[in-house]
Formats: structure tokens, C-alpha cells, sequence
């Protein structure tokens, strides 16, 4: 599979599986293993987490498959993500949903995703959403320490504008390696607003979540997505695609960011759809047509 490269010596794979509903597929540890190893076989190797994700309780799931067979950590990338704070049962202590990117937090979330995942280092580390309350010091201290104890090799940041990025890279030692946004033809925020621009500015690989738009593309009734479900459907016939997910995934794919898309699906076929999209190739024309699908109108 086509890789993209971060660092000198880090690349994610194209394609990036999420395991934020890890919790929900209600898989034995025997069958989490078989599809990590289904993915690598796809040419998937970066995985992407989050503390919070399954309420603090898929980092573990994921890690315990891993234990089965520790020796495929090395064939992997493991991204996780910090800094939102939610009540749940296995976090009794936390009071209320807010923000926490003070270093102590950042610090104890990163020791507790490498207990969860199994593993002595992740190969990046974001923070899930902008901090009102961020000091910004205190994340670059945070980030110091882990770099220097070898817990975590390169650092990012999740749902970051601009203005939020260059900010709090001011303060860092190196440069941020990624920016996870939402991006997909239902949701074009960070197109109109710049953010993807901003990423071609920086040479910034771009991780995008939520490439399906939560599946509203293919059930929902309002009329965007009456729209796209047309478009994408001719689209298809065009390319003899054999899902819509192929084209829509091929859709981010072409963009000049050079975006990767993270799917976040258990099911084999899923994911098999999400690889068959490297396959395909978008005209302007057809681009073009599904923006103006989602849009409503057609460009200026």
C-alpha cells in the first residue's frame, strides 16, 4: 500500500484503521487479533486510538489481542490521543467533562495507553481537541519528557484550526507531524474554512476521521445527502465501483493534502472497500461534481 511519510523515519499507511467503536464489535481477543492481522495483510499498519474511546475501554481491548502476538507491534503504527476528560465507570475520579492538557494529565494519560496497548512506546501522540485552558508550556514540557524517556516518538494534534496550531507549535522543541479533522463530501468544514489549506502550506499529513460522515451519505434523508447518494451513485457506475464507500473514500484520497483516511469499521468487507479505493481515479469532472452534490451549488 502507498505510504505516507511523516519523519525521516515514520510513514503511516494511506489507509488508517480506527478502533474508536472497538468496544461494539463484541469480538473474542481471538478475533480483535485476526483483524489487526486481516489490516496488516491490507497493507493497514497505523492504527489509531484514544484514551476516551469505548469510555476507556479500547486501548485495552486492542492491547490484549496484541499480547496474543506481541511480536506484530513492530510491523504497526500506534497513534493515540489525549486531553478530554469524561465521567466513566472506569474513571471514577473525573468529576466532569472538560479539557486537561496540563503535563501531569498529558503524562499519566500516556502511561496508562501503554499499559492499555500493551507496548513500551506509540509512534505518535495527538491531543484530541483544541484547550481553551491550554498553557501551552505545560504541553511542551509534557511532550519534552516523553520524548526523552523514549514513551512517545512524534507528536501531533487532532482537530486543530490554524491559528490553535501555530500557536501551540511555537512552543515545541520540533514540529507537529499530523492534524486529524473531519473531512469527508458531507462535511466540508475544513475545506471552506482552510484548514486544509494550511496543511498544504506546511507539508502537513493530514489524518481525516469520520470519512463516511457516521454513514448519514448512504441513510440519511435530509436533502445533502439525497444529493450524494445520486451523484455518488453515478459515479460509481462510472468507475465500476463496487460500493459507494469507494468512491467517497477515493474522493478524499485525491485531494492534494494527500489526506489519510481512517476507517473505523470491524468488518472486513469495510475495510476491503477502503483499500479498493486507491484503485480509482476521479476526473475534475466527477470531483467536482460530488462538492457541488454536497454544496448544494455549483462553484463560483
Amino acid at each position: 500500500m502507498e505510504r505516507v511519510q511523516l519523519k525521516e523515519d515514520l510513514s503511516f499507511s494511506r489507509i488508517v484503521h480506527g478502533l474508536w467503536r472497538l468496544n461494539e464489535w463484541e469480538y473474542t481477543p481471538e478475533e480483535r487479533l485476526e483483524l489487526i492481522e486481516f489490516c496488516l495483510e491490507q497493507g493497514i499498519t497505523t492504527f489509531d486510538h484514544a484514551d476516551i474511546y469505548g469510555s476507556y475501554t479500547c486501548e485495552g481491548l486492542f492491547g490484549k489481542a496484541l499480547s496474543l502476538k506481541p511480536e506484530l507491534r513492530e510491523q504497526m503504527e500506534l497513534v493515540t490521543k489525549c486531553g478530554i476528560v469524561l465521567p466513566s465507570k472506569q474513571r471514577p475520579e473525573h468529576k466532569s467533562h472538560h479539557y486537561n492538557t496540563t503535563a501531569r494529565h498529558i503524562i499519566q494519560s500516556v502511561e496508562q495507553s501503554l499499559k492499555n496497548l500493551h507496548t513500551d512506546y506509540l509512534d505518535a501522540l495527538l491531543i484530541h481537541r483544541p484547550d481553551p485552558f491550554m498553557d501551552p508550556n505545560e504541553v511542551a514540557d509534557a511532550f519534552h519528557q516523553l520524548k526523552a524517556a523514549g514513551k512517545v516518538r512524534y507528536f501531533g494534534v487532532s482537530n486543530f484550526k490554524h491559528h490553535q496550531f501555530t500557536m501551540l507549535e511555537s512552543y515545541l522543541e520540533e514540529e507537529l507531524i499530523t492534524n486529524q479533522v473531519e473531512i469527508s463530501p458531507y462535511q466540508l468544514e475544513n475545506i471552506e474554512d482552510g484548514t486544509l489549506n494550511f496543511s498544504l502550506e506546511k507539508r502537513l499529513p493530514t489524518m481525516g476521521w469520520s470519512p463516511l460522515a457516521g454513514g448519514k451519505m448512504f441513510t440519511s434523508g435530509d436533502e445533502k445527502a439525497i444529493r450524494l447518494r445520486s451523484t455518488l451513485t453515478k459515479v460509481a457506475e462510472e468507475l465500476g465501483a463496487a460500493d459507494l464507500s469507494e468512491v467517497i473514500y477515493a474522493w478524499i484520497l485525491q485531494h492534494p493534502a494527500r489526506i489519510m483516511p481512517i476507517v473505523g469499521s470491524g468488518k472486513q468487507s469495510r475495510i476491503r472497500h477502503a483499500v479498493k479505493a486507491l484503485n480509482h481515479s476521479l476526473t475534475h469532472d466527477q470531483w467536482f461534481e460530488i462538492l457541488h452534490s454536497s454544496m448544494g451549488h455549483e462553484v463560483p
